[in-house]
Parts: C-alpha cells; structure tokens; sequence
C-alpha cells in the first residue's frame, strides 16, 4: 500500500496536468432546455393565466424574454441549425423532418455545438431527443461530440413506454438509448421525469473541476403515437379541470410537467453552487401545431398559423436567457434572434472561438446584443425558402415578405384562442410564481415588476382585417413590427420593398444546399431488429480518424474521473489507518 500512493499521487498530478489547458473554471455552464412544439401562448410569461409555468416564467422575468426569437418551422431544421450555427438551407437540412426509416442525417462534414465545448474542455450531455439522424451509428449523438446521451433518435416516442410506430413499417419499436446501448429499464417512467431525471442526476454527479454543457430536449408537448397522441399522469391532468376541452387539459399538464423540471434544474444548480456561473436558455423549437398532423392543441395565439408554415406562429417561438452573468435582467428584448445564434454566442460566453460563417442568414454572435439595449443584432431573419411546399418567408429590417402556404392554406387563420374564464386568478397565479416550491421565491420578484413584464411580453393586435393576403395568389408583404398578427397585407403600398425582399429570397434559394432527405428504407423496419429502432446500414462507410481520437479522448476523461473519485476514497482510508497508529 506504501509504494501504491506515490503511484496513485503521481497519476493524479499527472492527469491534472493533461488537462489543465482545457479545464477552465473561469468557463460558464451551459444548460439547454427545448420544449418541443410548445406554443407562444402555451407559457404564461406572454400574459395568459391559463397554464401557469411559474418555474418558467421566473427565469423570464429574472433574465431576459426574447420576444423576437426565430426559429425554422420544423424539429429537424430547428435542431439542426443549433448544433451548427447554420441555417438549414445551407446545409441541406431545411425542407423535411427525419422519419426513423429514412436514410440520412445531418452530414458528418458539419462541426456540432458540443465538439466545439468539448474541445474546450467541457463535459457534454444531450438528454431526450435527437432527431438529427441514426441510420448509422456515426450519425448518433456520442458519435458528434456528446459525451453521453440518454433519450430517442427519431421523432417522438410513446410517453409510457417509449415506442414507436410509423405507418410505413410493420413493427412497433422502442426508442430509448443510455449512449449507444438500448434502455429497457425505463419502460413504464413518463418520459418527461425521465429526462428531468437524468438531467438533475447529471448535474449532481457533475465533476466541478470541468465546466458543464448540457442539452435537454423534451418529447413534450409533441404528441405520442397516434394511436395515444396526448399522453400525462392523471394527477397531473387533474390539476387542470378548469379547461373544458379535454386535450387542452391533457397538453396544459404536459407543459406543467416540463415547468416542474426547470425547477428542479435550477434547484440542483444551486445546490451544487453552479448557478452563479451558468447560463440558462429555454426555447421552444418551434410553433405549436393546433389543428392537423400531430395536433397537440397548443395555441400560438394571437400569432397567425401554426407549426409548418411560412406565418408567425410557426417560427416566433416562445424564448428566454437567464444567467447572473448578463448585466441585464428584467427586460424584454425586441432584437431579433434566430437560432442559429446560439452557437456563436454561447461559445463568445465561453472564450471559445468559432469561425465566421460567410452568409447573413447564419449564426451572428449575439452576446453584446443580450448585454446592451442598444447593441444592433441582427437585420435579416430567413425563416425558410421552401422548395417543395413552394413556401417562402422572410424578414428584412421588420419588413416580412410571405410567398406560398403550407397544406393549401388550411392553417393559416389566426388559431388557439383561448375561452374566457378557462384560467386562474392573477392572485392565483403570483402566489404560485412566489411559493416556496417556485423558484420565484429566491428572485425578490414584484407584483409591479411581473406586472410590467407580462405587459410587454404580450402580443395585442387589433382584429379588424386590413387588405388580405392571398399567398397562393401572389406575394404578400407585412410590416412585422406594427403588425405582428399578420393581418394587413401592404404588398400594394411598398412594392419596391417586395421586389427587394423577393431578389433576396430568390438569391439564398439559389446558393442553398440540395435537400439531404432519402426515400425511406424498408431495412429500417423494427421487426427485422428485435423490435427496436436502430442504425441498419452498420459498416457501410466508416467515421472520421479524428472522431476515432475524440470517443478515446472522452473514454480517457470518464475512466480518470472515476479512478480520482476512487483514488480519493482509497487515500482517505489510507490516512486514517497513518493517524490511527495502524501502519
């Protein structure tokens, strides 16, 4: 045991050393929540009371609401442009979603988020759902720069038992990964404490020494099967019995289940004396889809249409940033944001160095944006120029160019409003923000200072309808600023302004990438896999070398970090027995 320790100590200096260029404390932690289709309305920080987020909501109104926060119209695109600090129609990822039995993903040429924070030095993790590919093992996440991975692949899953069917293949099949490993401990766990769990084990079980970057997806409010599409404990559902419409309620205790988490996040955060230096950002990846295919009944209310389509309600999503390292807190920002941003601007927070991209409608480091008021931000939001569905939309100095509609149209109303009397008081509502189980009540936070916020936070528009916008016709133009309900359509008045936005569409059209999507692959289905959901073309083409040194470097880190844990048991016994007159 003697000669043992100054081996162990060696070993231990040793790997302090290795790493002491990539371990910066000084490194803020990164925690990513996406909410999956939840809708504008479906958060209580935008004014309405009838699904109240306390959690939620009190990061939004001790940081910073983002109530000009773009995103693609989709879950692939969205994703995909996070990871990348891209826009999908640069990268080949900007028409469809990926169905589980189709091959493809998004391309192995392309640096992810977490390899650049990895390299930096910090622990990576993506907890819930992937979506970004896995026909081969080299498109899933350990293999793109996350350290561990606990969730789904594909689109959605069962919320009980975490299956799932698509109409194209014979079996049903589970989706659930720990890595690369498929998980069938936990069947039977609601998928949406399953992923706060793993989330707040992996903060508490976080080596310090390093800093944090952690990325939760949740299934929720997405829909299930469609054979179950709105699925929530009873208790929880319960708590909702004011809403009439029985899928409104299952959906208000679907997003009350994610609220809860955040809590719980941000409570272990503090436990483990991390919040100081993290930054939290929470976003919805898209709008919500009221009506039609995967219908949850979120309400993007009073924003026109609904998830997949060129309008507001698909692609202003629901967003906040709350950290105690921006010199701002308690504001709603107007700037306009586009996802894409994240990874320049998370990784400018991070002193970490990412190379510019060349073209406008990709990520801008947005940092000075979120610490000045008067910092400019971005001009130009590409919400999608969209080659199949013949759609287009986008945004140039508050000037909204609209060409083309998705499903002929039949979304395009203005949807999800809500019954009056369907909600709790706002008496109700503060004592729920400010409780003792809120993390409200460690934030000082005023009857006025939330009264103020929800105010501005809101979007109010006049019902009456100005010129009408026949998309399908002809091009329509709206000023997004004024009109943010997109009801007064002003193609006549400012056509030099449409034909200059039209140039610009017309032009990132043509430099776009050509779709990455394949026809679906009948190898795909479950049943020739034991009835799970896995990577099918194994062996066909091969993972970079430095990807090969990357999962090494990774498998380094894990074992030095579970034999310094070990070390400092085996030294602690050690010293005991010295001090005890034992050796």
């Amino acid at each position: 045991m003697k000669r043992a320790v100054p081996y162990l100590v060696t070993l231990w200096l040793l790997w302090l050393g290795g790493g002491a260029s990539t371990a910066h404390q000084e490194r803020p932690n990164i925690v990513i929540i996406v909410a999956d289709d939840l809708g504008w309305n479906d958060v209580s920080f935008h004014g309405s009371n009838q699904i109240p987020t306390p959690n939620i909501d009190a990061l939004a109104y001790d940081g910073i609401i983002l109530n000009r926060h773009y995103v693609p119209p989709l879950c692939t695109p969205s994703r995909a442009s996070l990871m990348t600090g891209k826009h999908p129609m640069n990268i080949g990822m900007q028409d469809h979603v990926i169905i589980s039995d189709e091959p493809w993903g998004l391309g192995l040429d392309q640096k992810l988020m977490p390899q650049y924070f990895r390299e930096a030095g910090y622990r990576t993790h993506l907890v819930g759902k992937w979506h970004l590919g896995f026909f081969r093992r080299a498109y899933t996440p350990t293999y793109r720069g996350f350290d561990s991975h606990f969730g789904y692949l594909g689109p959605y899953i069962d919320y009980w038992d975490h299956s799932l069917q698509m109409n194209e293949t014979s079996a049903r099949g589970l989706d659930m990964r720990r890595n690369t490993a498929v998980n069938y401990d936990a069947n039977g766990t609601y998928a949406t404490d399953l992923f706060n769990d793993e989330a707040v084990r992996l903060i508490d079980s976080h080596n310090r020494s390093k800093p944090l970057f952690l990325v939760l997806t949740h299934l929720a409010p997405h829909t299930g099967n469609e054979d179950d599409p709105l699925q929530a404990p009873a208790d929880e559902i319960a708590k909702f019995d004011y809403i009439q419409d029985p899928k409104r309620r299952t959906l208000a205790a679907m997003v009350s289940r994610i609220d809860t988490g955040v809590g719980r996040i941000y409570r272990s955060l503090e436990r483990r004396r991390m919040l100081n230096n993290t930054i939290i950002l929470f976003y919805a990846d898209n709008g919500a889809p009221t009506l039609g295919i995967h219908a949850n009944s979120g309400s993007n209310y009073p924003l026109r249409g609904q998830k997949e389509s060129p309008w507001e309600g698909a692609v202003r999503g629901a967003a906040l940033i709350w950290s105690r390292l921006l010199p701002r807190k308690g504001v709603v920002s107007n700037q306009w944001l586009h996802v894409s941003d994240w990874l320049p601007t998370l990784g400018h927070a991070a002193g970490i160095r990412i190379p510019p991209n060349n073209s406008p409608i990709d990520g801008q480091n947005q940092w000075s944006t979120l610490t000045s008021s008067s910092s400019g931000g971005r001009t130009v939001v590409m919400n999608n120029a969209h080659n199949e569905f013949t759609y287009s939309s986008y945004i140039k100095r508050g000037w909204k160019y609209v060409n083309g509609t998705s499903f002929k149209g039949a979304y395009d109303r203005w949807l999800g409003q809500l019954k009056d009397g369907e909600q709790i008081s706002h008496e109700d509502y503060y004592k729920r923000l400010t409780a003792s189980q809120s993390i409200g009540s460690s934030m000082l936070l005023t009857r006025d200072d939330v009264k103020r916020l929800r105010s501005k936070a809101m979007v109010e528009c006049s019902n009456a309808q100005g010129t009408v916008c026949e998309p399908l016709k002809r091009p329509c133009l709206f000023n997004i600023v004024e009109d943010p309900c997109e009801r007064n359509n002003q193609a006549n008045a400012y056509p030099y302004i449409l034909r200059e936005l039209e140039t610009d569409v017309n032009s990132y059209r043509k430099r776009s990438v050509p779709s990455r999507q394949q026809p679906s692959d009948s190898r795909a289905d479950p049943a020739r896999h034991n009835c799970t959901w896995t990577w099918w073309l194994e062996g066909v083409g091969t993972q970079s070398p430095t990807h090969n040194l990357q999962q090494l470097f990774s498998t380094f880190q894990s074992f030095m970090e579970y034999f310094m844990a070990l070390f400092a048991k085996v030294e602690a016994k050690l010293l005991a027995k010295v001090h005890g007159g034992k050796i």
